[in-house]
């Protein structure tokens, strides 16, 4: 591999001569970016070189500018929710980050280069590349490919594109767009180590929030009575008391508007040997079903981690870095139109320890951090059932580790279904498992853990029945389910009350001899004696819900570190986002097609035939058919003639699926069914060549177990009967999951 100079043009064929050369080359010249003649800059720059030892240290000075403090002092909210019109075009240093994760190569630019800024790429064909570049992740190798194969068969007599991939990504790097921009400052030291928090500035983060198309659509401003049979309802956020009390303490005619911080370190890779801790924004007035999308929110930084055994000195580190970030508000504070007064932290860790919030008015942080669903439950306390049922199956019963086993049985047995996870290896990495796969876990474990085992035969002392622990499951289905409910009546939170007291007290009675703690478990008391206090506070859970923050770290994390050098990262990846940012943002102007819409279709066949042959085909067919097609076959030409009433003059093309239906509204009054659905298993679909054809499904029809007891744990409980039929593929409802 050569390593050429982007400025001078000249090439080396090691990486450390380059680096030598690339020192002095920047630091000294000031030129522009643009075609010179080798020879020439080989002699002007030939004498320029330093003798830096290695690779990495070229990252040890600042990568990313360090706004001046009256920088942050002179920003003010004037112009939040316009759009933002002017760039700023200020010098600064850059580097260009490869995303060879093989041999990534670095290209730095001092701050003293006058290096010419802009907002717009040189010409499309340069936007277009590099916008595919970014967008599919390609190497300097591939896209230096790609810029080969299109100046050879271009036939033009200069080349619109970069003269390689490195030049296009310093050029993106060293695009001046104001909201693009992070600073670092240095937090702490400890043990001759630098600390950084690399962070934009907060208020430009909220004015790049609401520069988002529609984002401010329903935006809200002011409180909201929010009644239904005089029942108050708790919904947005602005349905809350704390809305309501916090309007009412504000100056005639200002507004409240509501900042929500997530903060929660993740790993960087595969193995978990590497951290970052990044926090993200967003704004409580954005209506919930916008608020929960990702443009919604913005990365606000990455907070340093603290390698140290003095969980004191952690706590500074962490609280000086919030106080860093939340300055523009507090020196604006008597400036500022729109008055923040809230601060909503939903970070994990122990916040009780000395910290800035205390010297804040208007805020109370312990009323302020809320309960976060994936984390108190998903991840939290259904984890925590899960182990605790695998202990108690294991040390209260003489044949614990079968039994254990009959789970994992159980639950590699259910039938697979779009968007639920099979455990096929049983919960042997159940330490491992995400947020959706515990998910997965909740809608199936009532089904594995029913009629698992019998009484204490053997009596065992502090035995848990198998109906208590079924029960366990059957109560936490109840929560959960009302937890996801996307508003609240008082009568909803009585209902809800209800069902997170009767969980936890058969979670208590079930768990309390098995539990190491004895379940002092913080998350549990958070649940049971707070959640609905904060509902009434600040509205739904679905408001601060964190499924969309834990996928922005791949998007500001996980991706960016795969395609760094995997050292002093915390630059490389605000380059590889800003890079990212860009790319959006050129996007956002090419219009995508309307898509037509489209009839049903299928999009395989299997068989065709004419129907006047169709015994014949089938009996040539039915040994190289499975038992579901073969008793499709059987039924095919009875249930086709009850459905037409009459039988030549037809092709049939058929296929098989395997799904469930429901019945239209007339006809499910003949029948028992679920809420105006009944259920059934597709044998076959088919589709009959007439004018305009038909799409069949022949269905076998499931019925209810028991007229008297037709649900079990909530669901329908069914077996399928020896009824078929042709219904219109039109009038199927959807897929259902049906676990026997």
């Amino acid at each position: 591999m050569s390593f050429k100079c982007p400025l001078c043009m000249r090439i080396f064929s090691q990486r450390f001569a380059y680096t030598q050369h690339a020192q002095k080359c920047l630091k000294n010249v000031e030129v522009e970016v643009e075609e010179d003649d080798d020879n020439n800059d080989s002699e002007k720059y030939s004498s320029e070189m330093d003798t830096r030892s290695n690779l990495s240290s070229e990252y040890e000075n600042d990568k990313v500018e360090v706004d001046d403090d009256n920088d942050v002092q002179n920003m003010s909210f004037d112009s939040i929710g316009s759009a933002i019109s002017e760039m700023s075009l200020e010098d600064s240093n850059f580097e260009n980050i490869l995303d060879s994760s093989e041999e990534p190569e670095i290209f730095e630019e001092p701050k003293n280069l006058n290096t010419k800024t802009c907002t717009e790429f040189p010409n499309d064909a340069y936007k277009d590349l590099m916008l595919l570049v970014t967008k599919y992740k390609i190497n300097n190798k591939g896209g230096n490919e790609i810029i080969r194969f299109f100046n050879k068969h271009s036939n033009l007599t200069e080349s619109p594109l970069p003269k390689n991939i490195e030049q296009g990504r310093a050029f993106m790097n060293n695009m001046k767009f104001s909201n693009l921009e992070f600073s670092k400052v240095l937090i702490t030291k400890h043990e001759d180590k630098d600390y950084f928090l690399y962070y934009q500035n907060l208020i430009q983060c909220i004015k790049n929030i609401l520069t988002v198309p529609d984002i401010t659509q329903n935006f809200a401003l002011s409180y909201e009575n929010y009644e239904y049979n005089r029942e108050s309802i708790y919904s947005e956020q602005n349905t809350g008391k704390w809305w309501k009390t916090t309007q009412e303490s504000l100056p005639t005619g200002s507004k409240l508007l509501s900042i929500i911080l997530y903060s929660d370190a993740t790993t960087t890779d595969t193995l978990g040997k590497s951290q970052l801790h990044p926090i993200y924004i967003t704004l409580g007035n954005i209506p919930i079903w916008r608020r929960n999308k990702q443009d919604a929110k913005q990365l606000l930084g990455y907070l340093p981690i603290l390698e140290a055994a003095n969980k004191d000195l952690v706590r500074d580190t962490f609280h000086k870095s919030l106080r860093h970030l939340l300055e523009p508000i507090i020196l604006l504070k008597d400036e500022l139109m729109m008055k923040c007064v809230n601060i909503l932290k939903m970070i994990h860790k122990d916040l009780f320890a000395h910290n800035f919030f205390w010297d804040l008015p208007n805020i109370n942080i312990y009323l302020a951090t809320v309960p976060d669903r994936m984390h108190h439950l998903d991840l939290g306390l259904f984890r925590y059932q899960i182990i605790f049922t695998c202990d108690i199956l294991k040390s209260q019963h003489v044949n614990g580790n079968k039994l254990v086993e009959e789970v994992d049985r159980r639950l590699a047995a259910i039938p697979r279904f779009p968007g639920i996870k099979i455990f096929s290896n049983g919960l042997q990495s159940i330490a491992r498992l995400t947020a959706s796969e515990y998910r997965s876990l909740m809608k199936v474990m009532i089904f594995v853990i029913d009629n698992l085992y019998d009484e204490n035969n053997n009596e065992v002392d502090n035995f848990v029945n198998n109906d208590d622990l079924t029960k366990l499951y059957e109560y936490w289905n109840e929560m959960y389910i009302l937890s996801r409910y996307e508003e609240f009546s008082e009568s909803d939170l009585e209902k809800f009350n209800d069902a997170i007291h009767r969980w936890a007290w058969m979670f208590v009675k079930a768990f309390k001899f098995v539990s190491p703690s004895n379940l002092k478990l913080p998350k549990l008391h958070s649940w049971v004696y707070h959640i609905i206090d904060s509902i009434r506070s600040y509205g739904a859970i679905n408001g601060y819900t964190t499924e969309t923050y834990e996928s922005l770290h791949k998007y500001f994390v996980k991706i960016p570190y795969q395609i760094s050098n995997k050292k002093d990262v915390e630059p490389q990846l605000l380059q590889t986002i800003k890079r990212q940012a860009i790319s959006i943002r050129m996007s956002q102007h090419s219009v995508n097609p309307a898509k037509t819409p489209r009839t049903c279709k299928f999009s395989a066949r299997l068989f065709e035939f004419s129907l006047q042959d169709a015994n014949t085909f089938f009996n040539e067919k039915k040994d190289s058919v499975d038992n579901k097609m073969q008793t499709g076959f059987a039924r095919f030409i009875s249930c086709l003639d009850s459905y037409l009433d009459l039988l030549d003059g037809f092709t049939i093309i058929v296929w098989f699926s395997d799904i469930a239906i429901s019945m239209d509204s007339e006809e499910s009054n003949d029948y028992i069914s679920d809420k105006g659905l009944c259920y059934g298993q597709a044998l076959l679909l088919a589709e009959v060549l007439t004018d305009p054809p038909l799409n069949l499904a022949l269905i076998q029809w499931y019925d209810f177990k028991s007229k008297r007891n037709p649900y079990l744990y909530g669901c329908p409980h069914l077996k399928l009967i020896e009824l078929y039929n042709f219904v219109a593929i039109e009038s199927i409802h959807g897929v259902v999951h049906i676990v026997p």
